[in-house]
């Protein structure tokens, strides 16, 4: 059996509050979702802007391999909309329970199916493949839910159970499916939210039920508390109930990075599957477990949704965790070296601290009298900013792995970002970086403050935090960047 999957990420996902896509934005992550595998990719609602239709044309012009999808209200100036975009299908959608239809559109079940019935008929008239989706089906009354679907069952290409506020169980989510595709001889999809944290399990269920399609958004993100996790879904597919999908495992994490960035949403660490502690391990045993077999603490691989293994110091951890980490970090030491880095570990563990990698290398560098090897250093910084002057800096970087100069000059939005975006513009034919956190914290009151920042670097998988104080905000942020492109390029 395979399952279809159907992403929303750049519609119901982009209504995230706060979250706004540009058109080229919007075309990135689509070209990266068809990459990814999705067979549907619901590129936004057409009838929203002028903007919004400009970011859906820009997808059906790339000629992508997936359907691309235009969201629709019973309407034809939606569908107008839709057509003007050349999208390949609609995603209709059309309330259906007692509530959303008497509150919300104050209409009779009767008018509700003829306007289903019209709007999929105008559709299908302009060559558009129409999923009629039901809104709040959940808690619709399950024979009204049956009679709107049989209204378009002659005419529509799918049909969708929508679970809009998030209210089925795993139980009632099986048995509701199987009654409808019993029903229904069209192939039945399912969409989720997350309202109870049930989406993931509600969508499984659902499948097992009879859906063929799954609506989905990338790290789970939606209205409210969200909406089905396209990673938690198609791995759990796969590996709990042997249900293949069309999507690379293996790019999971990848696309899950790129739509948090584009989003500014970032991945909590204790995401399933795409977090950064999704597989990492602190405990001592568990580390213990992991070195004789991977399989003791780890449900499947890292590398097999394109995370990674990580092992964390703390006050949890064992004396084989910090040889492990030493020695997936290239570091040798004594017995008694090692004695001594366990305890400095030890010590900050218990004082609430978590130990980064530039902790740690500062600790071996300590007691090892070693410094970290600086593959490339700052030479200058100039920054020029002001009073309706654009924000502009210029670095220049000595490169010693290849002894040469990186010269480069960017834009920002201030002083900070013009710095950052400078050293990583100068260093990118080096080393593919990216800034995925920046936090700033005044130490003391008063306008010579001292500036604690903190930011967190991405290499691939791999990531680094580093924190550096100074009086000056620019000097601290690019003291730290520079710090932890050091350590992501040991």
């Amino acid at each position: 059996m395979k399952v279809r999957v159907f992403d929303t990420t750049l519609r119901d996902g982009e209504q995230t509050p706060g979250v706004s896509l540009t058109p080229s934005d919007k075309l990135e992550i689509a070209k990266a979702l068809d990459e990814l595998g999705v067979d549907v990719i619901e590129a936004g609602s057409a009838i929203t802007s002028k903007g919004e239709r400009e970011g859906i044309k820009l997808i059906t012009r790339e000629n992508l391999n997936a359907e691309i999808c235009s969201f629709v209200r019973p309407l034809t100036v939606d569908i107008d909309a839709a057509i003007e975009c050349e999208v390949d299908s609609i995603h209709l959608v059309v309330p259906s329970s007692p509530i959303h239809i008497k509150y919300k559109l104050k209409k009779s079940e009767d008018e509700v199916l003829d306007l289903a019935v019209n709007a999929i008929e105008y559709a299908k008239d302009h060559g558009l493949i129409v999923e009629l989706s039901a809104e709040d089906a959940t808690r619709a009354e399950l024979n009204f839910l049956i009679k709107l679907f049989k209204a378009g069952e002659n005419l529509a290409d799918r049909v969708c159970v929508c679970d809009t506020v998030g209210v089925l169980t795993p139980q009632k989510s099986e048995e509701l499916f199987k009654k409808i595709t019993s029903e229904i001889k069209l192939p039945v999809s399912v969409h989720c939210h997350n309202d109870f944290g049930m989406a993931t399990a509600n969508t499984c269920s659902a499948i097992l039920g009879g859906a063929v399609q799954c609506h989905v958004t990338v790290n789970g993100i939606g209205e409210r508390a969200g909406n089905a996790a396209l990673e938690e879904v198609v791995t759990a597919l796969k590996f709990l109930y042997n249900i293949e999908t069309n999507i690379k495992l293996e790019k999971l994490y990848e696309v899950s990075r790129l739509v948090a960035r584009l989003m500014k949403l970032p991945v909590p660490p204790n995401k399933a599957i795409v977090g950064d502690n999704a597989f990492a391990h602190e405990a001592g045993i568990h580390v213990d477990g992991l070195i004789k077999n991977t399989k003791t603490y780890e449900p499947i691989s890292p590398e097999v949704v394109g995370n990674k293994r990580r092992i964390i110091l703390g006050k949890h951890s064992g004396r084989k965790a910090l040889i492990y980490k030493l020695k997936l970090m290239g570091i040798e030491a004594s017995e008694e070296q090692i004695n001594k880095i366990y305890e400095k570990i030890k010590e900050l563990g218990d004082l609430g601290k978590y130990v980064s990698d530039a902790d740690l290398m500062a600790i071996v560098k300590d007691v090892l009298g070693k410094d970290l090897e600086e593959k490339i250093e700052l030479d200058e910084l100039t920054v020029v900013s002001g009073n309706k002057i654009t924000p502009i800096a210029s670095v220049k970087l000595h490169y010693k792995g290849e002894d040469r100069l990186l010269i480069e000059t960017a834009y920002g939005v201030g002083p900070v970002d013009a710095a950052i975006n400078a050293v990583r513009k100068a260093i990118s034919g080096v080393a593919d970086i990216k800034l995925e956190e920046y936090k700033v914290e005044a130490i003391g009151g008063g306008t010579d403050a001292i500036i604690e920042v903190t930011v967190k670097l991405r290499k691939g998988v791999n990531t680094v935090e580093v924190k550096k104080a100074d009086s000056d905000i620019i000097r601290a942020s690019v003291n730290a960047v520079m710090e932890g492109i050091n350590l992501l390029l040991q």
